[in-house]
C-alpha cells in the first residue's frame, strides 16, 4: 500500500455520529487499512531537546538548529528533510525571541501548511482541515479561557507582514486540534513525545471495543539524501477480520476505565455520548470493580468501599513519589497498598491492577526481577480478562512481563510471554516497526536460551550468571 492510498476505506454518513469511514472491501486481521503522513506535527515542550523534530525519535546528543536554537535533529539530513516545515516557525521564534507552547506551534504549523497547500495536502485527503470538527461552542469555561490565552499567544507569535487571522479563525484551528490531535510516540512506542494532525484519521469514529488500532510508523531516515526519506505516518490497522461495508472504528480512550468513566472522558474531551455496546451494556464493569472471591469469606461492601478509597489516596501518593524519583517510597507505598487490597479486591479490579503495574515496574528498575515477575504475572492475567485479545497495550504489558521473567532466569515463562506479545504486536504494529523487530530478536534469543536450558540446565545457569555480571542492556530502552 502506498502512503495516502484510501482504496480500502470510504467516507460515509454515519447518522448521529456524523461522518465516518467504512471498509470498501473485506480486510484481514493486521492489514493496513490506510497510511497517512501528518498534515502538521510538533514535539512536546518538555522533550524539545530530547526528540528529533523531524522523525520524532528519542536520540542522545541531538543537533540544534543554529538559527532559532530551539528545534533539534538527529543530524543534518533530518534537519534538511524538516526545513520546509520548520522555516516559517524558525523565523517567528527568532523574531519573538522564544518558542511558544506546543499548542501554539502546532496551530501555526497547520496554518502555514494551509497557506502553502490549502487545507487539502494530497488527492487522497478526504476532507479539508478546516472542515474537521472543532466544538469550540461546547467548551467549558476553564477550557474556553485556556483557548483564549492560546489565541492571544498565537497572535503575538504569528509573523508580522503575513496574512493575519481573526481570533475566531484561530480559535477554530485550536478547536480542531483539541478534538482531533493525535499523540505521537517515540520509536519504541514507550513514551508520548508529540502531537500531530492527520485529517483522514480524524474521520474514524470511536468505539470502546474497536475493530482497528492506530500506530505511528516513523518511516525510514537511513538514506543519505533527505529527498529519499519516507515520512513519519500513522497506520490504521485491522484488529480482526472486517467485512466490506463495516464501519471502521478506533478507541479514543483507554478501555481500562469503567463505562461511566469512559463516557465522562469522551463527553468532556470529544463532546459526544458513547453508545457502544460496552458502554450501554456496562460490559466488564463488574470485573473492573470486583471484590476478591477466594476460598475465604467474601468481603463486605463496606470493606470494599474502604479499601477502594484507601487505594485511590495511596495511588496519588505513589504518583507523587514517582514524580520526585523516590522509588523506595514508591515500592513501600505499593506493597502497603497491595497488602490492604489482599482478599478484598480482585486482580481484575482497576485499583489493584494499577498497583500491580507500578510495583512490577519499580522492582524491575531495582533489578529485583524474581519478585517483579510474580507481580507482572498477576497484572498480565488481569489485563487479559479485560482487554481485547489484540490490544496494543495488552501486548506491551505482556512484553514487559516476558522481559522481566527472562531477566529473572525464568526462561520458559519468559519465552512464552515474549512469543505471545509478538503475536499481538505483529497485528497492531506490523513486522517493520522498531518494537516488533526488537521482539523478534528477543524471541530468537530466548528460543536459543530455552534450548540450552533444556539440554543442560547447569551450563545455562553459568552462562546467565556470567551475563548478569556485565552491564545490563535491555534491547528496549526504558524496560
Amino acid at each position: 500500500m502506498t502512503v495516502g492510498s484510501m482504496e480500502s476505506a470510504q467516507l460515509f454518513d454515519a447518522g448521529a455520529k456524523g461522518r465516518g469511514l467504512r471498509a470498501s472491501k473485506e480486510l484481514n486481521i493486521g492489514e493496513v487499512v490506510f497510511a497517512e503522513p501528518s498534515f502538521a506535527a510538533v514535539v512536546f515542550d518538555s522533550l524539545f531537546t530530547q526528540v528529533c523534530h523531524n522523525c520524532f525519535r528519542q536520540q542522545p546528543q541531538l543537533h540544534r538548529c543554529a538559527q532559532c536554537k530551539f528545534a533539534h535533529y538527529c543530524d543534518r539530513t533530518c534537519q534538511t528533510a524538516c526545513w520546509d516545515e520548520h522555516k516559517q516557525e524558525c523565523g517567528a521564534i527568532r523574531k519573538t525571541g522564544k518558542a511558544p507552547s506546543e499548542n501554539v506551534r502546532l496551530a501555526s504549523r497547520v496554518l502555514w501548511r494551509i497557506h502553502k497547500d490549502t487545507g487539502i495536502a494530497s488527492d487522497s485527503q478526504l476532507v479539508s482541515v478546516e472542515q474537521l470538527q472543532e466544538h469550540v461552542a461546547d467548551l467549558s469555561q476553564d477550557d474556553l479561557q485556556k483557548l483564549q490565552a492560546d489565541v492571544k499567544s498565537f497572535q503575538q507569535f504569528w509573523s508580522y507582514g503575513r496574512k493575519q487571522h481573526s481570533d475566531d479563525d484561530v480559535s477554530h484551528i485550536f478547536g480542531i486540534i483539541k478534538c482531533n490531535g493525535f499523540t505521537l510516540s517515540d520509536q519504541r512506542g514507550l513514551q508520548a513525545v508529540g502531537v500531530g494532525l492527520f485529517p483522514n484519521l480524524c474521520l474514524v469514529n470511536h468505539d470502546c471495543w474497536p475493530n482497528c488500532t492506530v500506530i505511528l510508523n516513523h518511516g525510514s531516515q537511513t538514506a543519505l539524501s533527505s529527498a529519499l526519506h519516507s515520512k513519519r505516518r500513522i497506520e490504521l490497522r485491522a484488529l480482526r477480520t472486517i467485512a466490506e461495508g463495516e464501519e471502521l472504528t478506533v478507541s479514543y480512550v483507554d478501555y481500562l476505565n469503567t463505562s461511566a468513566e469512559r463516557q465522562k472522558k469522551l463527553k468532556e474531551h470529544f463532546h459526544f455520548d458513547c453508545t457502544c455496546d460496552h458502554c450501554t451494556k456496562h460490559i466488564n464493569d463488574n470485573l473492573m470493580t470486583a471484590a476478591a472471591d477466594g476460598d475465604g469469606a467474601k468481603p463486605s461492601a463496606e470493606k470494599v468501599k474502604e479499601v477502594t478509597a484507601f487505594s485511590e489516596k495511596c495511588l496519588e501518593k505513589i504518583e507523587q513519589a514517582r514524580v520526585e524519583g523516590d522509588y523506595q517510597e514508591v515500592l513501600r507505598l505499593s506493597l502497603q497498598c497491595l497488602e490492604k487490597q489482599e482478599n478484598v479486591l480482585a486482580d481484575t479490579n482497576l485499583h489493584k491492577l494499577s498497583v500491580l503495574s507500578v510495583v512490577s515496574e519499580v522492582l524491575s528498575y531495582m533489578q529485583s526481577f524474581s519478585e517483579a515477575a510474580e507481580y507482572a504475572k498477576r497484572m498480565v492475567e488481569g489485563y487479559a480478562k479485560l482487554y481485547q485479545p489484540n490490544n496494543a497495550q495488552l501486548g506491551m504489558a505482556i512484553m514487559r512481563a516476558g522481559i522481566t521473567h527472562w531477566h529473572a532466569g525464568h526462561i520458559e515463562a519468559g519465552h512464552v510471554l515474549i512469543c505471545k506479545a509478538y503475536g499481538i504486536l505483529i497485528v497492531t504494529h506490523g513486522s517493520n516497526h522498531a518494537i516488533t523487530r526488537d521482539l523478534e530478536s528477543m524471541r530468537t534469543q530466548t528460543e536459543m536460551e530455552l534450548k540450552m536450558f533444556r539440554e543442560n540446565k547447569d551450563a545455562y545457569h553459568i552462562m546467565r550468571a556470567t551475563a548478569l555480571k556485565m552491564p545490563m542492556g535491555s534491547s528496549i530502552k526504558g524496560v
